[in-house]
Formats: C-alpha cells, structure tokens, sequence
C-alpha cells in the first residue's frame, strides 16, 4: 500500500513562545504609555521602565526606537483596518438605508474618536527623526486599509464607467504619474477613479481630523450627524460623476 505523507509543522519553541509574548506585552506597554502621554513622549527608556526592565533588555526585542514605533504604526492600522472590516461585513448581505462606504466611514470616525492618542500616532505630528521603512509593515497595513475604501466607495462599477468618470481635465504629468502607479497603490484604477479616490479620501480624512484635533466641538453632540451627512453627500456626488453602465 502507498504510504501518505503528511505535511508537519515544527512546533514553535518554548524560547520563541517567550520571546513572542514578551515582545506583545512590550507593545501593550508601549500602546498605554502612548495613550497616557501622546506619541511625542513615547521613548524605549520610559517603556523599559514602566515593565520593571533596562533598555539593554528591551533591545533584545526592539533594537532601537524606529522598531518600537513601526511595529506600534503597524498594529494599529491593523486595529483599524479591522474595524472597517468589521463595518462593512456586518452591513454586507442586507439593504441598509445607510451606503456601506458610510458605514466604513462612521467606523473610522469612531475608531479616531475613541482612540485619539492612536489616531495622533498615525496621522498627527510626525514623530521626530522617525521614517517608516520602504516597503515596510507600515505601507502593507494603510495598503489594506486603503483597499477596503476603494471597494465600498466603488462597489457595482465596471473598469469602464471607472474609466469614462467625469472629472475635471488631469494634466498630462499628473495623468502619466497615476497611471503609473503600482497596482497595490490604487494602479488598478483608471487615473479618473483614482483622482475621485483621492478626493473621497480626504474629505473622509479630513472630517476626522477636524474632530480629532478639537475643531469641531462648536457642534456639539451633532458632530456624528455632520460626518455622516457630509459623507453621503461627498458619495452622492462621486457617483453621479460616473456614467450608467
């Protein structure tokens, strides 16, 4: 009789077992002090020392502070992107008055305002000295979070009432560099999408921002309402300039 062969995995050590739920509990560690004191104030020293640890310990995990951040930047676009998902998966199969791309958005309002240190951390005041690394975790997580906008903001429409959206003219330089960007960064889009892509973007941003940083407690507690409102009118707009199949 043939002998089957099974595919095992070498289980993982106990070393690296200890190494991994250390290196999580420094993460946590670092999420608090972040969430306590802003991203400004965040240093390995203050990290090590809120752990009962000496920074020659902490190396052993995170060589140096850039590790420490990218790893946090990382995790928490993760979180984010996440809950997005989550969004857009509890609104799928159903016929909600609400369009699911306001759904992902009032998910992201709410991920920023719960979270504001967090939010400061990925998009407030860039950390002095730090660059995320080319091609790093970093870009894969906003790749991932930027792929879920994309799909809820352009759900039911083909490449070619992508292609034919009306928006006004592109210059030929910004036409020929959007064309050219890779496909994981909006490069399986048409310049047109990508343009309106932007545009959705940062007015979604935006909003949260404001909100965020402060700017919009005039509204009270009608600043949900505002978001959504604005959101919906940005969609109704984006999808009237894209032509019926």
């Amino acid at each position: 009789m043939p002998t089957e062969r099974h595919a095992t995995t070498a289980p993982v050590s106990l070393r690296e077992r200890r190494r991994t739920a250390a290196a999580r509990e420094i993460l946590d560690a670092a999420e608090q002090h972040i969430g306590e004191h802003g991203p400004a104030a965040l240093s390995l020293r203050a990290v090590a020392r809120g752990l009962g640890m000496t920074v020659q310990a902490l190396y052993h995990y995170f060589p140096n502070r850039d590790a420490l951040v990218t790893a946090l930047i990382a995790k928490a676009y993760g979180e984010l992107s996440d809950a997005l998902q989550a969004a857009a998966d509890a609104a799928a199969g159903t016929t909600p008055s609400i369009p699911r791309l306001v759904v992902v958005a009032d998910a992201y309002r709410d991920w920023g305002v719960a979270r504001p240190e967090h939010f400061q951390l990925l998009y407030g005041t860039p950390l002095r000295y730090y660059a995320a690394p080319a091609e790093g975790p970093t870009t894969q997580a906003v790749r991932r979070m930027g792929a879920i906008f994309q799909r809820e903001l352009f759900a039911g429409f083909t490449p070619a009432q992508l292609a034919a959206a009306d928006v006004p003219p592109l210059s030929p330089p910004y036409r020929e560099h959007l064309a050219q960007l890779p496909v994981h960064a909006q490069g399986d889009l048409p310049p047109a999408a990508v343009a309106l892509f932007l545009s959705a973007w940062a007015h979604v941003h935006g909003l949260v921002v404001l909100e965020v940083f402060g700017h919009t407690s005039f509204l009270g507690d009608h600043r949900a309402e505002v978001f959504r409102t604005s959101v919906r009118m940005m969609l109704e707009d984006i999808h009237r300039r894209i032509p019926a199949a």
